[in-house]
């Protein structure tokens, strides 16, 4: 008996490999295309007319004309130093001062709250359905002179701390450097918790009982499970803050006084009082660039993948 071989299999036909047309390529930037423009007409053309307007000379009756003259931006600087000294200070100060009182907020919405929770969140946000102009107006009649608030301050000797510190005056707090940091650190507060609450409410609450299983303290666990886990909330409600608030010039012009103008008032001056624009925006290129190379540094330090 003969046994036939059996034919060879045909040989698999190959996966047809479809390559994606023309039009399914370029989708993703269609979709892209509204936010570039939104930031091309918004964003990049503005900031090239300032740049234009930094480096011109004239006058509002002649004209002003790009003549190139980058002297503008040392005279400005060496003229208005402290006031940019000032604003970093201030905005830094109002940060620490958000982060110190937001945390403790963030971290009871987040892990103590229960039910209470939507409430809480709708109370961080309420003052946003109010115009910050009147938030900060609001801030005059509490810190009057003959007001509870500052007759409180003077019983219990803070002010005495604080006229130490050179933030405040006298038994005075309106008009003084404590009344712009605090009138900061009230209104970019909100910027603060809510970074923080997000990136809290996502820590697994089961890495907390897996420290208390391994006879870890409260404190130590804070510190080595859920302050380091909420950094990315930390490093971007810091951001937030303190991007703003050194260019705010609402709060230093209302509460504050002539020796406590900020950067932002010394541009809205050249801007809308003064009428010398070249001045004006070499100013916010200036404060700009500040801002810039703070947040860089500071970025640098947390580590960028906080980030993420």
């Amino acid at each position: 008996m003969t046994v036939t071989a059996a034919p060879p299999a045909p040989p698999a036909p190959e996966s047809v490999v479809h390559k994606p047309s023309v039009r399914r390529k370029l989708v993703p930037y269609w979709l892209l295309l509204p936010g570039m423009l939104w930031l091309l007409v918004f964003f990049a053309l503005p900031l090239v007319y300032q740049a234009s307007t930094s480096v011109q000379t004239g006058s509002l009756e002649e004209g002003f004309q790009v003549t190139w003259h980058f002297q503008t931006y040392w005279d400005a600087l060496t003229e208005y130093w402290p006031q940019f000294l000032r604003s970093v200070l201030y905005a830094g100060t109002a940060t620490a001062l958000c982060l110190l009182f937001g945390y403790p907020l963030a971290y009871l919405i987040a892990f103590k709250a229960g039910r209470w929770r939507n409430l809480l969140l709708v109370l961080v946000i309420a003052p946003f359905f109010t115009s910050f102009l009147i938030r900060t107006l609001a801030w005059k009649t509490i810190l009057a002179d003959s007001g509870p608030v500052v007759e409180t301050l003077n019983s219990i000797g803070f002010l005495d701390v604080t006229n130490w510190l050179g933030m405040t005056d006298g038994s005075r707090v309106l008009a003084t450097p404590l009344a712009v940091v605090t009138g900061l650190t009230y209104n970019f507060l909100p910027f603060m918790i809510l970074p923080l609450y997000t990136s809290l409410e996502r820590i697994d609450p089961r890495l907390h009982e897996a420290a208390g299983d391994l006879y870890a303290k409260p404190s130590t666990t804070f510190r080595k499970v859920t302050f380091p886990l909420s950094m990315p909330g930390v490093v971007s409600g810091t951001l937030l803050t303190f991007i703003p608030a050194s260019g705010d010039y609402v709060n230093a012009e209302l509460l504050g006084s002539t020796d406590t103008r900020m950067v932002g008032n010394v541009i809205q001056s050249q801007f809308l009082r003064v009428l010398d624009y070249p001045t004006a925006a070499a100013l916010s290129f200036i404060l700009m660039a500040v801002v810039l190379i703070v947040v860089t540094v500071y970025i640098r330090r947390a580590g960028t993948e906080d980030l993420v």
